[in-house]
């Protein structure tokens, strides 16, 4: 994944050189009723504090986005994404995972891996223009593993979780129908008897298909 993420980084910094080369390309730019498709990759940090951010701390992820553009410069979205977030301090300590028995005193949790599904609701400004602003609030649900050094994976005591996020971002047209997409987001993960607060970046390439 991270290789990937890496690949896309690059893809969107080619994308932007393109644009600044060839700025009198034609760009058609989305109408309401269409649908939008993207790929991002990003990176983000849990605060110190809740049950999640006490022991892991910050990582890559990748994210799959659908927008469906209606009237009065608003959308509305549906966002997949995985997260992999190394431990501060890689350790057995206990939370949502459980408490350690003596048999796993060697064994450690080094990766939280969250894996997130949310709708999305877009405020959008400047949209007969390239650069497309928005802000959005979302809600879903939140699942949670943890990958051990044994190479094993370790599920929670607890199933799904609550998730609240507010964000804003750019779309940046640069041919036709396809935008460099730039966010950032604020992320409230409900786990553990606890709030987890997310803070992300994420970058990738939106497709609007023409209808």
């Amino acid at each position: 994944m991270r290789k990937f993420a890496t690949l896309l980084v690059l893809a969107v910094g080619f994308g932007t050189l393109a644009a600044s080369e060839g700025r009198a390309a034609s760009v058609v730019l989305p109408r309401a009723g269409q649908v939008g498709v993207g790929v991002n990759g990003s990176f983000g940090t849990l605060l110190e504090s809740g049950s999640l951010g006490t022991e892991f701390g910050t990582g890559p992820g990748l994210g799959v986005r659908l927008r469906y553009r209606m009237r009065y410069e608003r959308a509305i979205g549906l966002t997949f994404d995985v997260v992999h977030l190394d431990s501060r301090v890689p350790g057995y300590p206990s939370g949502p995972f459980g408490d350690p028995t003596p048999a796993d005193s060697l064994i450690t949790r080094d990766v939280l891996n969250l894996t997130t599904t949310v709708i999305d609701l877009y405020q959008m400004f400047g949209t007969r223009t390239r650069n497309v602003k928005w802000l959005s609030a979302g809600a879903g649900i939140v699942q949670a593993t943890a990958k051990l050094s044994t190479g094993e994976t370790q599920y929670p005591l607890e199933s799904d979780g609550a998730y609240l996020s507010l964000g804003g971002g750019v779309e940046r047209f640069i041919f036709r129908s396809w935008a460099l997409d730039f966010s950032t987001r604020y992320q409230a993960v409900f786990y553990g008897g606890a709030v987890n607060h997310n803070l992300q970046a994420a970058v990738g390439l939106m497709f609007y298909a023409a209808y």
